[in-house]
């Protein structure tokens, strides 16, 4: 088994405005054009993500940009890219770009790309959210239906979390939904060898 990917951090930064933007950096794959791959990715998707969120705003007053590695292991990388701008008002905002990947061969994972082909996935997944909606209370703006096929999500050892972005289903308050839902309930749907069917092995399956 392979070793987890070695994660360094490139950091620059600026006083006025107060800018912080920690890049992540891949190092010690076997493949270093792969290695290069990824890495370009990640920067190419970091840089996108400032310039949405107003790093050339004359009103910018302070932005950090940062990230969160979610899973590690077995050839699979999950990683959340974290931007925070805040140009006055009430508050700042706040977005996060998950990318999951196969430090192996360097394809990039899209949530449909979990599942079997023509699975209801979305109804699935969908279901599941709106019972833990309803269980934790969760507040929303209007009375949830159900997520996009493309939808915001990222592995972490064995559950598939599928999150929604501020403001896009609850109110600021709410922070970022988040919904942890385990391989297991989704087993019967998972593809043969996609990333998610690559952990089901870790809960004894």
């Amino acid at each position: 088994m392979r070793n987890p990917a070695v994660i360094q951090t490139y950091h620059i930064s600026n006083a006025k405005p107060k800018v912080d933007v920690y890049y992540p950096v891949i190092t010690q794959l076997d493949d270093p054009k792969i290695q290069q791959k990824l890495n370009e990715v990640l920067f190419k998707e970091m840089n996108n993500m400032l310039t949405d969120n107003n790093y050339y705003d004359p009103s910018l007053v302070e932005m950090v940009a940062t990230y969160e590695i979610k899973n590690n292991q077995r050839d699979l990388f999950s990683i959340n890219l974290i931007v925070y701008s805040f140009t006055g008002g009430a508050h700042g905002m706040t977005y996060v770009k998950s990318l999951t990947f196969d430090t192996k061969t360097g394809r990039q994972y899209k949530l449909q790309d979990m599942f079997k082909p023509g699975s209801p996935y979305v109804q699935r997944v969908s279901e599941y959210i709106r019972r833990h909606i309803q269980q934790w209370k969760t507040p929303v703006l209007e009375p949830f239906t159900k997520i996009k096929p493309d939808q915001d999500f990222y592995i972490a050892d064995t559950s598939l979390v599928v999150y929604f972005q501020l403001y896009e289903i609850s109110p600021y308050v709410a922070g970022f939904p988040y919904f942890p839902i385990p391989l297991l309930d989704l087993q019967d749907i998972i593809k043969p060898n996609s990333p998610a069917d690559r952990m089901l092995p870790f809960i004894g399956t």
